[in-house]
C-alpha cells in the first residue's frame, strides 16, 4: 500500500490529515496530524471543564474563564488532559479517512505537544484486514438439506405447552424432586465471637417469606433445594450452605451460611392431559389439527435454519476459492478481539474475567490459542466480503439503510430516519453502511449459488486429490472454511 493521503474536514468532526504507509504483513502506519484550529478548540474545552472546579477569588464556581485556568493551571498540563481525552474520536476519524478495516490494537507514538498556533501531531502502527483475491463466487454449487419434522419434535413441543399449563395442587405429603414448597427463611453468615467462637449473624436481603421454590431446578444456592427433600409441610430445618466463589455478590462468595426454613406447604405440578380439550381450549378443531400446526411452525423455523446455513455454506465456498494471505501475528490479534468482546459481553452479566476462568478451569493463553481457527476463518470470510462489495460495487442507499433499521427502531420506539441521524451523529453510519453492505454481499453470493442435495455435496468433499487438499490448505486454514457454525456476520 503506497503512502496515501487523506483529509477529514467537517462542522461535526476534527480537522485531521492522515498518511498511509504500507509496513507489509497486513500492516499500516497512519501518520495523524491535528489541525492546530481543532487543538486549541478541544484545550479550551478542556480548560472550561477543570474550571468548573476550580476556585478563584472573583469568580463564582464553574465561571472562570479558560485562559485564566490554563494560565493558572498551565498551557501543558491543561493540553496535555485534552489530548488524551481526544485520542480516541482521532484515531476512529483517522482509521475512517484512511478507509482501513483495523485488526488488533494500536501501538500510538505521540509526538511532542505543540505550542500555540501549530499542528499536533501523532501515529499509529496496526495490523489491517488483507485485501483477498477472489476466485468464483457466483454460481457455486452449494450443498442444501431437505427440511425434516419428526414426530419426536413434536411431542417434545406437546411436553413444553403442558409444561407452561402445567397447575400447583396441594400435596399432603412430604416434598420429592419436581415439587413446589413455599417457604419462609432466615439467612445467617458465619462470623467469628469476640472469644474465637464461630457464632451466626443474620445478613441483608437473606430472609424472605412465602418464597415458592422448585425442588430439583437448580435455580438456588447448591444445597437449598436439596435440604428440602423430604420436608412436610409445618416442618422447620436448618441447612447449612457455603456461597460458590464465583456468586455475584463479591460480600456472599465464598461465604459459610446456615438458613433457617419453615416449609408452609408442599405443591405438586399436575400437567393437563394430552386429550381433545387440550386442542378446543387453544382454539382447534381436534388434536390433530393442532399437531399440523405444530408442525407447521416448525417446519417455518427448519427452512429459516436451513437458509441460514445454505448462506454460510455458499459464502464459505467463496472463502475456499478465494486467496487470503494472513500473518499468525494478525490471526492472534483477531482471536484476542474475539476474547475481549466476549469477556466485555459477561461484564454486562456480572461476571469478571477472573471469576470466568475461575468458572471453566481454564488459562487464558490456551482458551486464546484454541479461538485462533475460529479468528482466522473469521478474517477469511470478512476479507472476502469486502472485496465483493468492492468488486460488485455495493453501496447501500440511504433508503437500503432505512429499511435495514426498522426492526431496531420499532424494538426501540423509534422512527427508523430518527435512528439513523442517532447514528450520523455519534459517527457510526458509515460502520451501519459498510454492516449493511457486506449483508448484502452475502445475499447475492446465496441467492446465485446453486444449491445441490446435501449428500452429493459431502460426498464431492470427500474426493480431495493430494494437490486439492494441498491447495485447500493454503487457501482456507486446513479447510475451517467449510466447517460446520454459525453465519457470520459483519458485527462479528
Amino acid at each position: 500500500m503506497p503512502p496515501n493521503r487523506e483529509t477529514l474536514e467537517s462542522p461535526n468532526r476534527p480537522a485531521l490529515e492522515t498518511t498511509v504507509t504500507d509496513l507489509g504483513d497486513s500492516r499500516v502506519r497512519l501518520r495523524v496530524l491535528v489541525a492546530p484550529g481543532e487543538v486549541e478548540g478541544r484545550l479550551e474545552r478542556k480548560a472550561l471543564q477543570l474550571g468548573r472546579e476550580l476556585k478563584l477569588p472573583g469568580f463564582r464556581r464553574g465561571k472562570v474563564p479558560a485562559p485564566l485556568v490554563i494560565q493558572r493551571l498551565g498551557r501543558e498540563i491543561v493540553l496535555e488532559e485534552a489530548v488524551r481525552d481526544s485520542l480516541s474520536s482521532w484515531y476512529s476519524d483517522a482509521i475512517e479517512s484512511a478507509r482501513i478495516v483495523p485488526v488488533g490494537d494500536p501501538r500510538l507514538d505521540l509526538g511532542e505537544l505543540p505550542p500555540k498556533g501549530q499542528e499536533l501531531e501523532f501515529s499509529i502502527e496496526i495490523g489491517v484486514l488483507p485485501k483477498a483475491e477472489l476466485g468464483e463466487y457466483k454460481g457455486l454449487e452449494v450443498g442444501r438439506r431437505e427440511p425434516e419434522i419428526a414426530d419426536e419434535q413434536i411431542e417434545h413441543e406437546i411436553d413444553g405447552m403442558r409444561e407452561r399449563l402445567a397447575r400447583l395442587q396441594t400435596a399432603e405429603r412430604p416434598a420429592g424432586a419436581g415439587d413446589f414448597v413455599v417457604v419462609d427463611y432466615v439467612g445467617s453468615l458465619a462470623v467469628e465471637s469476640p472469644d474465637g467462637e464461630q457464632a451466626w449473624e443474620p445478613f441483608e436481603g437473606g430472609e424472605g417469606r412465602d418464597q415458592l421454590v422448585e425442588l430439583g431446578s437448580g435455580n438456588l444456592i447448591p444445597g437449598f433445594e436439596e435440604g428440602l427433600l423430604g420436608a412436610a409441610a409445618g416442618e422447620t430445618r436448618t441447612v447449612a450452605l457455603t456461597f460458590p466463589a464465583e456468586y455475584g455478590n463479591q460480600e456472599l462468595a465464598g461465604r459459610e451460611s446456615s438458613f433457617e426454613i419453615t416449609v408452609k406447604e408442599v405443591k405438586l405440578k399436575e400437567l393437563p392431559a394430552v386429550d381433545e380439550d387440550f386442542a378446543t381450549d387453544a382454539g382447534f378443531d381436534d388434536l390433530q389439527e393442532r399437531r399440523e400446526d405444530i408442525r407447521k411452525r416448525l417446519l417455518e423455523v427448519e427452512l429459516e435454519r436451513i437458509e441460514g446455513e445454505f448462506r454460510q455454506a455458499a459464502l464459505d465456498a467463496a472463502v475456499a476459492g478465494a486467496r487470503v494471505e494472513l500473518t499468525p501475528e494478525l490471526i492472534s490479534a483477531r482471536a484476542r478481539e474475539m476474547w475481549e468482546r466476549m469477556l466485555h459481553s459477561l461484564s454486562h452479566r456480572g461476571i469478571s474475567r477472573e471469576a470466568y476462568l475461575q468458572l471453566i478451569g481454564r488459562e487464558e493463553a490456551d482458551i486464546l490459542t484454541e479461538m485462533e481457527p475460529e479468528a482466522e476463518l473469521a478474517l477469511r470470510r470478512e476479507a472476502v466480503l469486502t472485496a465483493i462489495v468492492a468488486a460488485e460495487g455495493i453501496d447501500p442507499s440511504e433508503q437500503e439503510l432505512l429499511a435495514a433499521l426498522a426492526s431496531t427502531a420499532e424494538r426501540e420506539g423509534v422512527e427508523p430516519r430518527k435512528l439513523l441521524e442517532q447514528l450520523r451523529s455519534a459517527g457510526r453510519l458509515e460502520e451501519a453502511r459498510e454492516d449493511l453492505a457486506a449483508r448484502q454481499a452475502i445475499d447475492m453470493v446465496a441467492a446465485a449459488a446453486k444449491p445441490i442435495p446435501l449428500a452429493q455435496a459431502q460426498a464431492r468433499e470427500k474426493l480431495w486429490t493430494p494437490g486439492k487438499a494441498e491447495e485447500a490448505a493454503s487457501t482456507v486454514g486446513a479447510g475451517e472454511a467449510s466447517a460446520p457454525g454459525r453465519l457470520w456476520t459483519p458485527t462479528d
